[in-house]
């Protein structure tokens, strides 16, 4: 409908420049808004306003000369008018909505899809957490605001691959191979002072007790180097192990699992650091290597090779993200904690200098999650030691809530999750709000099919001229509005719109339900109602579908 309107206008406009009632044919972009008070129509242009300074005209006559050219092919325009100093509003026969239902019934499961991707290949890169401990619910957070928006995308026409980055190489897993073997001593019977920069938590020493039970006195009596590093891969591939299982509970598949540790070993870091050498973009200095992110936009320059010859996380980033590149893709999106802010200007620093485009190249950044309950902060969890684990907030309030939940908020905002909120079965709880919508209608839909025989919900024109009361019609703008959500989740990359609009939707339901039967003694109203509602539980099961969240029949 609003393409409609756009369309409309345009071409009254060339057809006014045609006439001589219009200076110019230099038009600016049509921008059609819905109001936000009903009594300024259902649409409405600032296009007399904004083409005031080319065509050299007020406002008021530029909307004058639009309108008198309006084409309106469809008759969907009940009347239009010219408001404050140009506004053109247009208000839409209720009937106009009517189709949107026909087409949703259609298009069922594709409804609100856009092939905006055109077959564009992406990677969204996204967890992606160090195997050295538990995942906590900030990285629950990243996880599915990762996964939405990679599903958003696919959903939206681009060839989406989801990857987790393995930082299995390097100073944190030493320490924690440190760490597991220093516990292992300790359990053993050794007096051990535990070091503060080692990884503390109960899951440390329960990797202990398993290693000491595999290894036994070989612990102590290896050479010490070869003891960590034993402890540190046995370590990660258990935590691995684990993650997988917590991501898999929230129902996250990753296409491609990448080891950092696999690609030094492939000798990659090292190729892109000579290559980077051999075009003078990298430097020596005080017995270290440094790579001049400052001549590519960082603020300043940084250290790939240590003056102790180790490479940096940097290096293996730089690499990493050129691989990324070679391996086809069109464009990358990696999804990091907030902390990570001051990392983006190097690694695009990186993308300009391997000769890549930089803007191919976007990072979401999550906020932190501020764990309640009953508005309260929860305590540490016994696990980890120091942060309440994914896995507990998963097993205490399911996976629907804690990705539904994950959300509700802009990922560049802190979010508070009250974990007795998320178990309510009340309108409190955004999930359940917006999940019984679609059990409710289920059982209106079953209701129709035992009582009245009514099992298959059809297109009937003479039923859905019976959808004429003002609640029907607001309940079908909403409906119209959901391919326009979904377009701009994908483009702006934000899937909490998604979510926003369900939350709405079912607000806009409930008000329709509580004022209005469904199923009556009126055979053509029931038709045209169950129609409509039927409409309202394919995209309340599209956009739950798309935030990974289930559309229960019953609840």
């Amino acid at each position: 409908m609003k393409a409609d309107i756009k369309q409309m206008i345009l071409d009254a406009a060339r057809t006014a420049f045609q006439n001589g009632e219009l200076s110019s044919d230099d038009f600016p972009a049509v921008d059609v808004e819905e109001p936000k008070l009903v009594l300024h129509g259902d649409f409405s242009t600032n296009f007399a306003m904004v083409s005031a300074s080319v065509q050299k005209m007020a406002p008021k006559k530029i909307a004058q000369a639009v309108l008198k050219h309006l084409n309106d092919p469809n008759g969907i325009i009940q009347r239009t008018e010219i408001a404050g100093p140009g506004f053109i509003n247009f208000y839409i026969h209720p009937e106009a909505w009517h189709p949107v239902l026909s087409v949703i019934h259609e298009k069922d499961a594709a409804y609100g899809a856009k092939d905006i991707g055109g077959g564009s290949r992406v990677q969204v890169e996204f967890v992606s957490a160090n195997p050295t401990g538990p995942l906590h619910v900030g990285h629950g957070r990243g996880a599915v605001v990762g996964d939405a928006t990679a599903a958003i995308l696919a959903f939206c026409g681009y060839d989406i691959s989801r990857e987790y980055y393995i930082n299995d190489a390097g100073k944190q897993v030493h320490t924690l191979g440190r760490s597991v073997l220093l516990r292992a001593r300790e359990l053993s019977g050794q007096a051990i002072v535990f070091p503060e920069e080692c990884y503390q938590g109960d899951y440390i020493r329960d990797i202990a007790k398993r290693i000491l039970g595999e290894k036994g006195d070989w612990l102590f009596f290896a050479d010490e180097e070869e003891a960590v590093s034993f402890c540190a891969a046995s370590a990660a591939k258990e935590i691995l192990a684990w993650i997988q299982e917590d991501l898999d509970l929230l129902g996250i598949r990753f296409d491609t699992w990448f080891s950092e540790q696999g690609l030094c070993d492939s000798g990659k870091v090292d190729e892109v650091i000579r290559q980077f050498t051999q075009n003078k973009m990298i430097y020596e200095q005080d017995g270290a290597r440094w790579f001049k992110t400052e001549d590519f936009g960082d603020e300043k320059d940084r250290v790939v090779v240590r003056n102790n010859g180790q490479t940096t996380y940097f290096a293996s980033d730089i690499a990493y993200h050129q691989d990324k590149f070679d391996r086809g893709f069109d464009r990358i999106i990696d999804v990091w904690g907030a902390d990570h802010h001051g990392y983006i200007p190097r690694i695009r620093a990186s993308i300009a200098a391997s000769g890549k485009d930089p803007s191919r190249f976007t990072v979401i950044l999550t906020q932190l999650v501020n764990l309640l309950r009953k508005g309260e902060p929860v305590a540490m969890g016994k696990r980890s030691g120091q942060f309440v684990t994914l896995r507990e907030v998963i097993d205490e309030v399911g996976r629907d809530a804690a990705r539904f939940i994950f959300l509700t908020r802009h990922y560049d905002s802190p979010l508070d999750f009250d974990l007795e909120l998320a178990k309510q079965q009340t309108n409190d709880n955004p999930v359940f709000y917006v999940q019984y919508v679609h059990a409710r209608i289920s059982s209106i839909l079953k209701k129709a099919a035992e009582e009245k025989n009514i099992d298959d919900i059809a297109f009937d024109p003479e039923a859905i001229r019976h959808l004429t009361a003002p609640e029907e019609i607001e309940l079908i703008k909403h409906l119209s509005r959901y391919p326009e959500t979904v377009a701009e989740s994908a483009e702006k990359l934000e899937p909490h719109r998604i979510a926003f609009y369900l939350m709405d939707l079912a607000a806009v339901f409930h008000a329709y339900y509580n004022r209005h039967r469904v199923i009556t003694d009126d055979s053509q109203l029931t038709a045209g109602r169950l129609y409509l509602v039927a409409a309202v539980r394919i995209i309340i099961r599209n956009g739950l579908h798309l935030l990974g969240v289930t559309a229960p029949e019953s609840m």
